[in-house]
């Protein structure tokens, strides 16, 4: 059987009935039940029947898309899958990979992911912020384009733009105040860039502007009793594997607030002598970017019945 990691999405993957494939399955139902007890609404209801609209507000995408890769994560376990090698999530999916390893419970989990969600958006007003994916174009060569635009309105200034998201070798997110993030898309688009797409979010997630966030976050945190992993979990913020529960918790204020590090997250889970890449959850996102970060991976996806089938047979072969 080959050797395997589990990736967990983050957000952006979330989609109104993205659990109705898994039917009655007991362990998709029962992590249903936990969410809504540990949230005190229907969690159920939010993710079959949405609307898109209140999905999308990050307070509800947050714990929805922790619940839907937990489900599929118990779901592969209720089937006889095999525990993977080490585990990782992009942004929010590091929660699901931390509930998969044993480090936090679900009932932790969903009131503490809320939480988060809810500290980011009151951390910079909707309006205020602004993403943007930027295609075709060296992470330096954005990283150097996003400090000349800051540079370019002075000392001083409330306006920054940053990269903040390393999906692959050509595709970096970069996150900041509005007119910073408008600028630096025209300004990439002018160095070369093939294309600088404006994200459908409500605050510049992973920024420096994030800070107020990060540091609620560090409060609630303290509070939270972490258990030892009993897989290894490689973090976005610095790319390594902790065992510490005060360096977890340090790690995951940090991630709110600085970038997303995945192209190194993968190439990590390489260097683990891995042979395949598993995205646990919604969408095939993750298992994309791993084919262009490392094409000499196998990598699939679990998000209903079918494709646990056939990422088992993928192992297996």
């Amino acid at each position: 059987m080959k050797s395997f990691a589990f990736v967990f999405p983050g957000q952006g993957s979330q989609a109104v009935g993205m659990l109705d494939a898994w039917g009655d399955h007991p362990a998709v139902l029962e992590t249903l039940r936990e969410a809504s007890d540990a949230l005190d609404e229907d969690v159920t209801r939010l993710v079959h029947e949405g609307p898109k609209e209140v999905l999308a507000l990050t307070t509800n995408t947050q714990p929805v898309m922790l619940v839907a890769g937990v489900a599929a994560w118990r779901a592969w376990l209720a089937e006889g899958g095999e525990k993977p090698s080490v585990v990782a999530g992009h942004s929010l999916g590091e929660y699901s990979a931390l509930v998969a390893s044993g480090v936090l419970t679900l009932a932790q989990a969903a009131p503490l992911v809320r939480f988060r969600a809810q500290a980011m958006q009151q951390a910079v007003p909707v309006g205020v912020g602004a993403m943007a994916a930027i295609l075709g174009m060296d992470a330096d060569k954005v990283k150097a384009g996003c400090a000349e635009v800051t540079a370019g309105f002075g000392p001083g200034s409330a306006e920054v733009v940053e990269a903040v998201n390393f999906n692959d070798p050509m595709q970096t997110v970069i996150a900041g105040s509005k007119a910073a993030v408008d600028k630096a898309c025209e300004v990439l688009k002018a160095n070369g860039a093939r294309r600088a797409l404006p994200l459908p979010v409500s605050a510049p997630f992973h920024s420096s502007l994030m800070r107020p966030a990060a540091e609620a976050l560090r409060e609630r945190l303290a509070s939270v009793t972490l258990a030892a992993p009993q897989i290894p979990v490689i973090n976005n913020i610095d790319v390594n594997v902790e065992t510490d529960s005060d360096r977890i918790r340090d790690a995951l204020v940090r991630q709110a607030a600085g970038p997303v590090r995945w192209v190194e997250t993968v190439q990590a889970l390489k260097a683990r002598n891995i042979d395949a890449v598993i995205e646990c959850g919604p969408g095939k996102v993750l298992a994309g970017m791993a084919k262009r970060i490392a094409p000499e991976l196998a990598a699939a996806s679990v998000y209903d019945p079918a494709t646990l089938a056939e990422s088992r047979q993928l192992l297996a072969a």
